[in-house]
């Protein structure tokens, strides 16, 4: 039998993690398990629908990008695309999608899916794209809680957006990082310090990490997205709708009624 099947398993931590060593850890991950995350989920995301995170708040109710009418012939750029299912929701209301995701896994799930939408392969922090080239850019749960530098990456989305265009995405909660990420009971207890930045990693043996995720405090997430040159338009805390009976890793009913678990930032380029 092959080495891989003996391979130990990640120990996770808290520890420094450079910008460098997430890019890469994230690529890997996503790499690894974009089919099992694409099996478990798929059904939930659909192949065409836009939602903002595990509560299943829909674009198509929010409207956070604007009015669903106003999105015919707009330029659009979609962060952290995964299977490019936001972009096709995009698509069928005459926007003109792109759909970006450091992943090559994950866009591989897109082209499963459909060849409809354009592809780039890609890291948030260095768009290849000119100057002034989207009206509107989105993220739902993509690269911001994976960088090191979430200033960097909304200054490149500043960057390619044009006057006036709203740049809108989706993270991780903040106030779930003083929780354990359990969907049961054991999961309302605070456990860690909400103000610790220490990235959460998982390496491997060696020592190397191959899964990144890093923490910013409600006010970390809106002094970046000012440093980014935005304007915060809106924050966005959805709450756990009756109809959702499905636990999504710590996301699950029982914490959803109690504490946010997602946070969705609506920010205009002035």
């Amino acid at each position: 039998m092959s080495q891989e099947m003996y391979a130990a398993e990640p120990e996770a931590t808290r520890r420094n993690a450079g910008g460098t060593e997430s890019s890469r850890a994230s690529r890997g991950w996503w790499d690894r398990n974009a089919d099992e995350y694409q099996s478990d989920h798929g059904a939930f995301l659909g192949d065409d629908r836009f939602v903002w995170g595990p509560e299943g708040l829909d674009e198509a109710d929010a409207g956070l990008l604007g009015p669903a009418a106003a999105l015919k012939d707009l330029d659009v750029l979609e962060i952290g695309a995964g299977a490019a299912q936001c972009s096709r929701w995009l698509a069928a209301r005459g926007a003109r999608p792109v759909a970006l995701d450091l992943s090559h896994r994950q866009l591989q799930h897109a082209l499963r899916i459909g060849e409809d939408v354009p592809l780039v392969e890609a890291d948030a922090g260095r768009l290849p794209f000119r100057d002034n080239s989207f009206d509107l850019a989105c993220s739902a749960y993509g690269a911001v809680p994976f960088v090191a530098d979430p200033v960097q990456v909304f200054r490149e989305v500043h960057r390619v957006l044009r006057p006036g265009a709203r740049w809108v995405f989706s993270v991780t909660h903040p106030i779930r990082w003083a929780f354990p990420d359990e969907p049961g009971p054991e999961g309302l207890s605070v456990a860690a310090s909400y103000f610790d930045r220490t990235p959460y990693v998982e390496q491997d043996e060696r020592g190397e990490a191959v899964y990144v995720e890093h923490h910013r405090t409600l006010g970390d997430r809106v002094r970046d997205v000012v440093a980014g040159g935005f304007r915060l338009a809106d924050l966005v805390e959805p709450e756990w709708p009756a109809w959702n009976d499905q636990e999504w890793g710590g996301w699950s009913p029982l914490r959803g009624n109690l504490i946010p678990g997602t946070a969705i930032f609506v920010c205009v380029r002035d």
